[in-house]
């Protein structure tokens, strides 16, 4: 298939924010990087027409590695018998979030394990005492499957957005990646729960996960642009050491910035991060997310300490960096492509 071929592909996708799987695999398989270059230009100028060049600071604070799930990707799931399990105290969070907005960042991210111990009592009071300090921020939460009540009163307490990676589209990939306590219909029904609701609902998947085929990344692709997330996460897939999958090759960077792209098409208005798993498999992963298409960051305000036992993946980078180093690193990066950090909540237009 000829360059302009490519080209054409990515011009109609643009305009009929549709795709086919002859399609995806043309150009997830072409090694024409003037292909792919043009498949990237037009995800920046779509992004940049809505967003222009700002790019959204998310302040990622990680509260706890329990979780009563046995994920077979994850290097926090139950059976892990070797992780160094911990929780934050709700006043370490809370000194999470003020060094954040000192930073300026505007949204908080606080996320989890499925832990018992984070119960709507304690959540739902965490949440009341992050609102009043700060009512000029967004509170995102993402800790997994709640009932429908949970997440009423999460709401109503003022959480504005909900993180919940479907992780995959397919029902049988689903099951080939989680324990068969967990299912692929509760997941999406919590999605929808979580739209009803009124949040701000973010989903995602992982790239080159065990058992992903193009046919997968279709089902994930046209599932975002029907259910229009305000929010989508992707990384490639890095394996954990004592999982079922630890053996497993990681997913491709090249892969993952195509799919950004696509996604960027496909959902114009889509809040976009370039993924910690991108810096953590590529040097300038972070910045070729942003030329991809990405819009969103997220800053790690975790206690230095804590922030190895978050193992959910190998190697991630940036555990020992004090948030003032953070901050300045992200800056100069995200400058360096011809974008800037933005104080500012960074909602969904």
């Amino acid at each position: 298939m000829t360059t302009a071929e490519l080209n054409a592909i990515t011009d109609r996708i643009r305009s009929s924010r549709t795709i086919t799987l002859e399609q995806l695999s043309a150009l997830l398989d072409t090694a024409d990087t003037d292909a792919v270059e043009y498949l990237h230009a037009q995800a920046r100028e779509v992004a940049q027409s809505i967003y222009g060049t700002a790019v959204f600071m998310r302040g990622l604070v990680e509260v706890t590695n329990y979780c009563r799930n046995n994920c077979n990707y994850c290097g926090i799931r139950r059976d892990n018998a070797h992780a160094d399990r911990y929780r934050l105290d709700d006043d370490t969070i809370l000194d999470c979030c003020r060094t954040g907005y000192e930073h300026g960042m505007r949204t908080f991210v606080l996320q989890g394990g499925e832990d018992g111990q984070f119960g709507d009592a304690r959540l739902v009071a965490l949440v009341a005492r992050i609102r009043a300090e700060f009512p000029d921020c967004a509170i995102t939460l993402s800790f997994g499957e709640r009932s429908r009540d949970s997440y009423q009163r999460l709401f109503d307490t003022g959480a504005n957005r909900y993180l919940l990676r479907h992780e995959t589209a397919d029902a049988r990939h689903y099951a080939y990646l989680h324990p068969s306590e967990m299912s692929w219909e509760h997941r999406m029904e919590c999605l929808r729960q979580l739209r009803e609701i009124g949040y701000q609902v973010g989903a995602g998947f992982m790239v080159g996960s065990p058992g992903q085929t193009h046919a997968t990344l279709l089902q994930d692709l046209r599932f975002v642009a029907e259910f229009r997330p305000e929010m989508c996460g992707i990384g490639p897939f890095i394996a954990a050491q004592h999982t079922p999958f630890a053996d497993q090759p990681d997913g491709s960077v090249e892969q993952t910035l195509r799919l950004l792209s696509l996604l960027r098409l496909l959902h114009p208005h889509v809040l976009l991060p370039a993924t910690t798993a991108l810096g953590t498999l590529h040097p300038r992963g972070r910045e070729l997310g942003i030329l991809a298409g990405a819009n969103v960051i997220m800053p790690n305000l975790s206690p230095t300490d804590y922030r190895p036992k978050y193992s959910i993946y190998d190697g991630k980078i940036c555990l020992g960096d004090d948030v003032s180093h953070c901050r300045h690193c992200l800056e100069m990066r995200i400058h360096s492509v011809g974008y800037q950090l933005v104080v500012d909540r960074g909602d969904f237009r």
